[in-house]
């Protein structure tokens, strides 16, 4: 399967993505299945590689939702999409396609911050949780 966004490259969204999610505690990139993750004991970013309906979304975040009903209520937003394989364990893929290009640029990033805010306090250690409380890691 051929990878759009090299998981070693520069790229302008993949850069963003990396640089929030490694300000986070304790948070560490890995290579899985050929595109990169950002993870604490468990993963809470998956960047790019996300599938909706036979689309690729290379250029997209894949972050865990903290209910079934705020899955729902994000997967109701344009933007926002139901993950192949993600998905049904309540994970929520964010379309970045247009973050570099777009007016609404800051706004489609102050957005991916929340998420990816969201997602880690839901997947991470409760100790790395506390220490990002007493202001350790990115302020959002």
């Amino acid at each position: 399967m051929p990878v759009a966004v090299d998981p070693t490259s520069n790229h302008p969204c993949l850069s963003r993505v990396r640089a929030m999610a490694l300000a986070y505690p304790d948070a560490t990139e890995k290579i899985s299945h050929g595109r990169p993750t950002f993870r604490t004991a468990n993963v809470f970013v998956y960047f790019g590689g996300s599938v909706k309906g036979g689309d690729d979304f290379d250029l997209s975040i894949v972050v865990k939702c903290e209910s079934a009903e705020e899955q729902r209520a994000c997967e109701s937003e344009p933007r926002y999409f139901h993950p192949a394989y993600l998905g049904p364990a309540g994970w929520v893929g964010f379309d970045l396609s247009d973050a570099e290009n777009s007016k609404a640029g800051e706004d489609i990033w102050a957005e991916a911050a929340e998420l990816i805010d969201c997602s880690y306090r839901v997947t991470a250690p409760k100790r790395a949780v506390a220490r990002l409380d007493a202001g350790e890691g990115p302020t959002l």
